[in-house]
């Protein structure tokens, strides 16, 4: 198991090496300058804004620098926000957007297990066909989609919940977390009605009930164990596009999050702070990912360490 770990933590750990470094020459291989859009920009004055920012030293120390600063915590001074640190921005703004992930993977956990078990125990019936036709339009429809119908419904129309929120509220959580949780929602109800309508056809499940357990304990202690597992092992990278794909979702609602921020910096051309957000959620996904590695080997001890 230790081998296991270490393993899979130096993979993590050069797959956000690559991503860092990607980011980093990405950014700066986009054309243009992110202060060309500055009014009355004079060439002294252009010069003084790259010689605070690092940008006036060749591409390999600027590089250099700046992995330095990271391993710090240090992403450096925002363009647009100037005086700010992007780490403090990140700071402020990234508990709006843990908050509706949570809220939006549990919902989307719960829900769509729920869907999948009934799913699969009733198949070939009205609420079968019923769940795979609402989890095909939630597979199919973008979540801007989703959140735009939520909100003229249920906000506009029936005027029962906010479209502006701050997340304040047990309310102000509903409709942003509804359309940030309905694309895993639906891809976890049909990833839980595969997964369970294999294993109920197993021979230990045959075995089980031929004993005569009940079927509550046959579902729930025996199938739903190893039914769960490729839930789990979407468990992480579920977590990590959620908080990645509420850019879209906090722009729409107006959420002071990390998202919106992040939108804001790339139509604002503040590549300090489009590299610091790109490279903390590139973490996050990595971290989850390592995460449930880690916990899959718990769960299953069938898998190959060595594979």
């Amino acid at each position: 198991m230790a081998k296991y770990i270490i393993k899979r933590l130096l993979v993590s750990l050069l797959t956000l090496w690559i991503m860092f470094t990607l980011t980093f020459f990405l950014m700066h291989f986009v054309p243009g300058n992110p202060f060309i859009g500055e009014k009355k920009m004079t060439a002294e004055m252009l010069a003084n804004l790259n010689a605070k920012y690092g940008l006036d030293k060749p591409l390999g120390v600027q590089y250099l620098n700046y992995a330095k600063n990271v391993l710090h915590g240090d992403f450096g001074q925002s363009i647009q926000l100037i005086g700010q640190d992007v780490k403090d921005i990140i700071a402020q703004k990234f508990p709006y957007s843990l908050r509706l992930g949570i809220f939006a993977s549990a919902l989307a956990m719960a829900i769509g297990t729920v869907l999948g078990v009934l799913s699969a125990l009733k198949k070939n019936t009205a609420v079968d066909r019923l769940i795979m036709l609402i989890v095909t339009f939630g597979i199919a429809v973008p979540s801007f989609v989703v959140a735009t119908l939520s909100m003229i419904i249920f906000g506009v129309q029936l005027q029962i919940l906010p479209t502006i929120s701050d997340l304040s509220t047990v309310s102000s959580y509903i409709l942003p977390g509804f359309a940030l949780s309905f694309f895993p929602l639906s891809f976890i109800t049909r990833l839980m009605r595969s997964s369970m309508l294999d294993v109920i056809n197993q021979d230990y499940i045959r075995t089980a009930r031929a004993k005569g357990l009940s079927d509550k304990v046959v579902i729930f202690k025996h199938a739903l164990r190893n039914g769960i597992l490729p839930v789990v092992t979407y468990a992480g990278p579920m977590v990590a596009s959620v908080l990645t794909g509420s850019f879209v979702i906090e722009s729409i609602f107006s959420i002071p999050g990390l998202g919106s921020t992040f939108v804001t910096s790339i139509t604002g051309r503040d590549y300090t702070t489009v590299m610091g957000v790109t490279i903390f959620f590139g973490a996050i996904l990595i971290l989850m990912n390592f995460i449930v590695d880690v916990v899959y080997r718990f769960v299953d001890p069938r898998i190959n360490i060595i594979n």
